[in-house]
This record gives C-alpha cells, sequence and structure tokens, in this order.
C-alpha cells in the first residue's frame, strides 16, 4: 500500500502573509471573552464557542488559514484526556506494522506516540520537522465546527474517539495539576469540576466538542469513524480491526491468523507504553514555553478511576448534564 505523500508546505515561516495572521490573532485575542479561573495555565479565551490557552489559539488561527488537507490524510481527533495517547499510538502501529516485530526499526518503541502522530495545531504551527512522510496521520483537539476548510472539503478521513465525561474531567485535572507552574500552587478538584460542569475549560464545552464529531459521523460515516473509550477497551480486538479497515489498511486473514492484531493491541496497551523507557524519561514539548514529562501522559488509562475523586453527588451533577446535552441527538455514554 502506498501511503506516500507531496512534501508538506505548512509552515509559519512560510506563510504568505504573516503579518495578517498574526494580527487577526490579536484581534480576536483583543475581543473575545476572557476567562481566568483556571490557574494551571494562563488565561482562557474563547473562540467559536470553545475556550482555548493563548498560544493553542494562535496554532488555531495559523491552521485554518494555512493548512491545505491532502485527500488520503488521516485526522484522528480528540478532546484532551479521552485517549488521544492510545488513539495515535494504535493509528500508527496499523499503518507501520511491517516493523511490529523489530523493536529496533519500530519508532513506538523509541519515540512517544505524539511525537509519531503531529498535532496540526501545536507541532506543525512549531514547525518541527516530525511528521512521517510515508504515513498520511495528523492529529488535532480541535473541534468539528472549528477545523480547518480544506479538512471539510476534502475527502480525508476522520477518526474520532469520546469517553466518560467524568472519567475526561478527573483525567484533566490530574494532568493540568502535573504541568502547571509551581506559584499557581494547588488547584481545587471542587472549583475545576464547576468550571467542567460550565463547560469553561480547556477546549471545552465537552459535550459540545462531542456532539459536533457525532452528528458528522452519522452524515458522514465513510468519512467520519466514531469510537468510544470504553468500548475499545472491553473489545479491543474488534475495534482495532474496525479501526484498520475504515484507514483504508484492513488486516490480511493471513495477518489475523500469524497474530498481527493482537501483536498491535499488545504493542498500544498502556502498560506496554508506559513501560517503554521513551515513555519514562524524557518531555514533550506542547509549546516551546509548555514542557510535559512524557511519563504524566500514562497515569492510569482506567475506566471508572473517577469513583476515586468525585463524590456521588458530583457523579449525578455531571452525568445530568451530559444526558441533558445530548438529549435528542440519538447518543448517550456508557456511564460507569
Amino acid at each position: 500500500m502506498d501511503f506516500s505523500l507531496p512534501e508538506s508546505s505548512f509552515s509559519y515561516k512560510s506563510c504568505p502573509e504573516p503579518q495578517k495572521i498574526q494580527q487577526k490573532f490579536k484581534e480576536i485575542i483583543s475581543t473575545c471573552p476572557r476567562n481566568s479561573e483556571w490557574t494551571a495555565f494562563t488565561d482562557l479565551f474563547q473562540y467559536q464557542g470553545y475556550w482555548y490557552t493563548p498560544r493553542f489559539l494562535e496554532g488555531i488561527v495559523l491552521a485554518q488559514q494555512q493548512f491545505q488537507a491532502q485527500p488520503h490524510d488521516i485526522i484522528l481527533c480528540s478532546h484532551p484526556k479521552t485517549g488521544t495517547t492510545w488513539l495515535k499510538a494504535l493509528g500508527f502501529a496499523i499503518m507501520n506494522r511491517a516493523c511490529l516485530d523489530d523493536s529496533r526499526s519500530n519508532p513506538l518503541s523509541v519515540t512517544t506516540p505524539h511525537e509519531c502522530v503531529p498535532y496540526l495545531e501545536v507541532d506543525l504551527y512549531q514547525n518541527k520537522p516530525n511528521r512521517y512522510p510515508e504515513l498520511p496521520l495528523l492529529a488535532t483537539h480541535l473541534p468539528y465546527t472549528s477545523l480547518p476548510e480544506s479538512i471539510i472539503a476534502s475527502n480525508c478521513k476522520l477518526v474520532y474517539i469520546c469517553r466518560d465525561p467524568k472519567d475526561v474531567f478527573v483525567s484533566l485535572w490530574h494532568f493540568l495539576a502535573n504541568v502547571k507552574s509551581k506559584e499557581n500552587g494547588h488547584f481545587p478538584l471542587e472549583k475545576a469540576f464547576e468550571l467542567f460542569c460550565q463547560g469553561t475549560s480547556k477546549n471545552g464545552p465537552y459535550w459540545d466538542h462531542v456532539l459536533g464529531y457525532w452528528k458528522a459521523s452519522l452524515k458522514w460515516p465513510e468519512r467520519v469513524l466514531f469510537l468510544k473509550y470504553e468500548e475499545l477497551k472491553k473489545d479491543p480486538h474488534f475495534h482495532v480491526k474496525r479501526l484498520a479497515r475504515f484507514m483504508g489498511c484492513p488486516f490480511s486473514l493471513d495477518e489475523e491468523r500469524e497474530g498481527v492484531v493482537q501483536k498491535t493491541i499488545e504493542l498500544c496497551s498502556f502498560q506496554n507504553l508506559k513501560e517503554l523507557e521513551v515513555n519514562k524519561t524524557g518531555k514533550y514539548s506542547i509549546f516551546s514555553s509548555v514542557q510535559v514529562d512524557n511519563k504524566k501522559y500514562f497515569r492510569k488509562g482506567e475506566v471508572g478511576d473517577w469513583k476515586n475523586c468525585l463524590t456521588e453527588e458530583m457523579k449525578e451533577r455531571l452525568d445530568e448534564i451530559a444526558a441533558h446535552k445530548l438529549e435528542g441527538s440519538g447518543f448517550t455514554f456508557d456511564f460507569q
């Protein structure tokens, strides 16, 4: 299967009108709603209905103005803390499975999933030359309604993964606590919970994010694959095969007999990735000013971990909000 791509021209430095894009970003920042309650990061700014940090928002503006999707691109889409790292690993392993048996030639053994599959609004924004030219994979945390027009207009495929909002919130709270500046101090769970319920959280509101991709998957099922984290955990063999078919590189009968599907699952399992030396050491630069220890992306990965943090009252409130927001859509979370 040929996954060759033309060399990407996506580069902030090569933009024909960088001043115009910078000016647009400054206008957005100066006029959009602002929230200063999340102390784990700088202020959040609301753009096109969602909340972002300034650097992330600048990357979004650049991506929307400059990114040109190719018809054979595959974009792995997610809200933060819904299984992004796992989805990146699976997508990359599926397309790179010819070298699964050789740890020396398998990038996932020596490189983090985030470096294997770059974010179009983060990595490409910073002009990092880390896109594997033979693989048409990119990732994004953007909501469907904010994707660059070229993605919507092209025939490229989107894969979206969602997760129980309670686990998303708990994972997000822990993650932000791990990467926050020391001078900001402890950020109370109760305060973070209120903001998440209001939809005023990083890349939130979460349920709107989910709904955008859910509706797109109903309208264009051949172009948008919608996955649930809990279902992927429960039956990885079925859903990994489903993912491979959707991506255009299904497992052959010989590969299935030889255990290639299971090898892929085991390679990308939470425990295996967590124990790899590359994921126990080193840092991943979200932006030049924000670096995260690679191990912070592998905290637990469990379904139902929210039970260790949330009260029954919190659980009921978040379940009720999600049910209300999703009412009439045909979609429900598999609440634990």
